[in-house]
C-alpha cells in the first residue's frame, strides 16, 4: 500500500521526536533558570506542560499553587509579570545551549524522513522552542541529513499548542488539504492535542518522549518490566490526548501509518 494514497504531509516535532532522546534539554534549561532564582523545580513538574510554546511553559509552572509558593518562601514575594518577564529572557540562550547539546537525531528518525519523501510526501515541523533557540538545532540536524521542508516555531503563531495554528500555518504555506490527509508527530500531550484540534491524524510517541524522560541508555539499562511499565504509562497520556497512533519511536512510524491506512 502507497502511502500517499492517504497523506500528503508529515508534521514532525522535534525534542523527544526527532532528536534529544527523551526530551532533556527542556528540563535542564528550566531547572536552571528558576534555580537562580532559589526554586528547585521537580522533573515531573516540568514536563507537566511540554510541548506548549516556551512562554507559556514558564507561565504555567509560575501559575501552579505549588511552584508558586515555593516562588514566594524562596524569594520573599509572589510572582509577578515581571519575574514571567526575566524567567523567559534568561531561559532563551539556556535553551540555546542545551538544545544544541541534545541535537543528536534519534536513531531512525533520518532514514523514516527519507522513506516518506522517497513516497511523495512532505515533511514539516513544529516546536516549543523560538526561532532562536532552534537555530543550532537546524544546522545540527542539517548536517545529519535532516532538513524538513517547513518549520513554524513558537511566537511565529498568536496561539501556540494545544491550539491547532502551527498546524494550519504549515498547510497553508504548503498548499496541504484537508487536514485528514496530514499526519502530526509528537511526544507531549499537548503536541497531540494540536493534532487533534487541527483534525490530522496524530500519532503518540512513547519510548524516547516527554513521556519517559530518559535517554536511551537510561532506557535500555532498565529491568524490562519496569521499561514496558514506563512507555505503557506514556501510551495511556497520549491515548488520552487523543491520539490515534502509539509508536515508540519515529523508526516505527511508516509501518504504524500502513496499518492505520489498511
Amino acid at each position: 500500500m502507497s502511502l500517499a494514497r492517504h497523506f500528503d504531509l508529515v508534521i514532525m516535532d522535534w525534542a523527544g521526536t526527532m532528536v534529544d532522546f527523551g526530551c532533556r534539554a527542556p528540563v535542564n534549561a528550566l531547572f536552571e533558570a528558576f534555580g537562580r532564582h532559589g526554586v528547585t523545580l521537580t522533573e515531573a513538574q516540568i514536563r507537566r506542560d511540554m510541548g506548549k510554546a516556551k512562554a507559556d511553559h514558564v507561565r504555567a509552572l509560575l501559575d501552579d499553587p505549588c511552584i508558586a509558593a515555593t516562588w514566594t518562601a524562596a524569594t520573599g514575594a509572589a510572582p509577578t509579570a515581571r519575574d514571567l518577564a526575566a524567567l523567559i529572557e534568561d531561559l532563551g540562550p539556556l535553551m540555546r545551549a542545551e538544545a544544541a547539546q541534545a541535537a543528536t537525531l534519534i536513531d531512525g528518525a533520518r532514514a523514516t524522513c527519507d522513506a516518506l519523501r522517497a513516497a511523495g510526501l512532505k515533511i514539516a515541523s513544529s516546536t516549543g522552542y523560538t526561532r532562536e533557540m532552534m537555530q543550532p538545532v537546524l544546522e545540527l540536524a542539517a548536517a545529519q541529513g535532516y532538513m524538513p521542508d517547513h518549520l513554524v516555531c513558537s511566537g511565529e503563531t498568536p496561539q501556540g499548542r494545544p491550539s491547532p495554528l502551527m498546524i494550519y500555518k504549515a498547510c497553508a504555506e504548503l498548499g496541504v488539504w484537508p487536514m485528514s490527509r496530514v499526519v502530526k508527530v509528537d511526544d507531549s500531550a499537548a503536541g497531540v492535542a494540536e493534532g487533534r484540534a487541527a483534525g490530522c491524524v496524530t500519532v503518540g510517541v512513547t519510548a524516547c518522549g516527554n513521556g519517559v524522560g530518559l535517554t536511551a541508555a537510561e532506557l535500555a539499562s532498565l529491568p524490562r518490566p519496569e521499561r514496558a511499565a514506563r512507555i505503557a504509562a506514556a501510551a495511556d497520556v497520549l491515548t488520552a490526548a487523543g491520539a490515534d497512533v502509539i509508536i515508540d519511536s519515529v523508526a516505527d512510524l511508516i509501518p504504524a501509518l500502513l496499518r492505520y491506512a489498511d
